[in-house]
């Protein structure tokens, strides 16, 4: 998810393992611990020159269960090293930190795999994403509910049975709210099934995820041999199916998954995407997995990358999110409430 988030997320680690024996500075290395995978984002142009392969790293081996625990060891070791010293000699013990780096490194990745982009667990054995696909990658309902008693919690004293009421209160009511977007995931999920049965769309398979923001708008895509499926329902509809149906080409033949760059590009889509012709000899990848931002325009896909021959390979231009054209987050924010 965002970077807010992780860095609460972190930060309630933090007070779980060591805020009884340090107060607010356990936020703060929790925070630091809930921060360190996505460093990956700076580390990847290091080791890559290219484009596909620098994103196409991100979520990678620093989003691993393998990094979880080896990191908890490295940086719990270092940070022991560092702090045990002067007035807080004895204060906290290497397993302390140990514990907390392993539960901050750890939920980042576990929190990760919720968004549709996909978390690599299993590297360097396996390069499966893991992704559940039942919260958008930024949710200020989860996120600025948890913020804000995490924030309040901080006012009290390290031992102090008000600061473990409100810490409680904050791991409670976002833990509340991730169970009730899994509970909506499986939901959806029926209600996407039988509107593709409903309207005879013969698909191999099928994903639905949130749309950006909230849990309310959701968001499925079928693939069938020929064209992607996709279309709408929020949970304030009045009926009880998916409806704003669009049909997307798939159009792969403009360049083949024979080209490597292109399955690493299927692999990263999870084969959720298509291609389109552009000016030159720039080829549009639409990444389906994430929704129109128009329900009502096939063009209006929210994550589009801007690919062009570079060599023996190809590169593609920096991401830059699509910008919405006049009327459409209205028309996003009518189609939420159910309009």
């Amino acid at each position: 998810m965002d970077s807010i988030t992780q860095i609460v997320l972190g930060a309630a680690c933090g007070e779980a393992v060591l805020g009884k024996k340090i107060g607010n500075k356990a936020l703060l290395f929790g925070a630091i611990g809930g921060t360190i995978p996505d460093l990956d984002v700076f580390t990847s142009r290091w080791l890559y020159g290219n484009e596909i392969d620098i994103m196409a790293a991100h979520r990678g081996f620093s989003h691993s269960i393998v990094f979880s625990i080896l990191g908890a060891y490295l940086f719990g070791w270092l940070v022991h090293k560092l702090y045990d010293r002067g007035k807080a000699q004895w204060t906290t013990s290497r397993s302390d930190w140990i514990k907390l780096f392993f539960w901050s490194l750890f939920t980042h990745i576990v929190l990760d795999a919720f968004t549709p982009y996909g978390t690599q667990w299993f590297l360097p054995f396996s390069e499966y994403r893991v992704a559940f696909n039942n919260i958008s990658v930024a949710d200020p309902f989860y996120t600025v509910p948890f913020l804000l008693l995490m924030i309040v919690m901080m006012f009290f004293r390290r031992t102090s049975k008000r600061r473990k009421l409100w810490f409680k209160l904050a791991v409670g009511v976002s833990s509340a709210y991730m169970l009730f977007t899994i509970g909506n995931k499986f939901y959806v999920d029926s209600v996407f099934k039988s509107s593709l049965k409903g309207k005879n769309i013969d698909f191999k398979r099928f994903s639905t995820q949130p749309t950006i923001l909230n849990n309310i708008l959701w968001y499925g895509i079928a693939e069938t041999e020929t064209d992607y499926r996709v279309g709408f329902y929020s949970l304030l509809d009045s009926e009880r199916q998916f409806s704003n149906w669009q049909t997307l080409e798939k159009n792969h033949e403009l360049l083949p998954k024979t080209i490597q760059d292109m399955k690493t590009l299927d692999w990263f889509s999870n084969g959720y995407y298509n291609l389109s012709k552009q000016e030159g000899d720039t080829i549009r990848f639409n990444d389906l997995r994430y929704p129109l931002l128009n329900a009502d325009d096939p063009n209006s896909s929210v994550f589009s990358l801007y690919l062009y021959k570079k060599g023996d390979r190809y590169d593609m231009a920096d991401f830059e999110p699509a910008p919405p054209k006049e009327g459409d987050l209205q028309l996003f924010i009518d189609r939420i409430k159910g309009n």
